[in-house]
């Protein structure tokens, strides 16, 4: 095996880089797939038919489809139809947002449809409003049943953010493709990143697991 570490060793602070530009997309996305994915789901049990079509036609589409189509769509698409040019970083936003939001409606559905009944009759009983009951009842106890898959699909994410490189977002795996253009060698580059994902979903694991130990001691 002919690696040579060496040979990217001063390009290593500029992939390093690239990290900030990973995390990022990955937080706002993550942020922005909760939001919507827990408005689709409170769509998908809402009494109203058409609220529950709607986020059920959503969930069908974002799902069915390709994740780097979507973000290729935003990204290369948008544009020719509203004549403005949209960066890299907010293309992958939108594009991770709005699948995860697909994704994540379905398992905070499970979480909310999981919680005893009981629980929403009681609230009703003594006239508490829905939002609040939602907010302040129901969630909570849905957040605890579904916590590790919720993990799971931010740890789907960080890994999935990857993609950003076919629009040229300047995250890990863009500045790794360049290094290893730059000098001839790809493996190393790309090997070096890869350990740095592999360093990040253990962080986020070992959170996750950490969270849910707490939450269970809060019981």
């Amino acid at each position: 095996m002919n690696l040579d570490f060496s040979q990217i060793a001063p390009s290593l602070p500029y992939i390093l880089k690239g990290l900030q530009v990973t995390l990022q997309i990955v937080a706002v996305s993550a942020i922005f797939g909760f939001t919507l994915g827990t408005l689709l789901a409170l769509c998908k049990i809402a009494r109203i038919k058409a609220l529950g079509w709607f986020a059920d036609a959503y969930t069908s589409v974002f799902r069915g489809t390709p994740l780097v189509l979507q973000l290729m769509i935003i990204y290369y698409g948008l544009p020719q139809l509203t004549g403005y040019d949209i960066t890299a970083f907010l293309a992958a936003v939108l594009a991770f947002g709005l699948n995860s939001g697909a994704y994540m409606s379905e398992v905070i559905r499970a979480g909310i449809q999981a919680v005893d009944k009981g629980q929403t009759e009681a609230a009703m009983a003594l006239g508490i409003p829905y939002r609040k009951m939602m907010l302040n009842i129901i969630l909570p106890q849905a957040l605890k049943n579904i916590l590790p898959a919720l993990m799971n699909e931010f740890i789907t994410l960080t890994k999935e953010s990857a993609v950003v490189t076919v629009i040229g977002a300047a995250d890990l795996m863009r500045r790794a493709y360049i290094v290893g253009g730059e000098t001839y060698s790809y493996f190393e580059p790309l090997l070096f990143v890869g350990a740095i994902y592999y360093l990040l979903i253990m962080l986020l694991t070992l959170l996750g697991k950490a969270i849910e130990r707490r939450m269970k001691k809060g019981d």
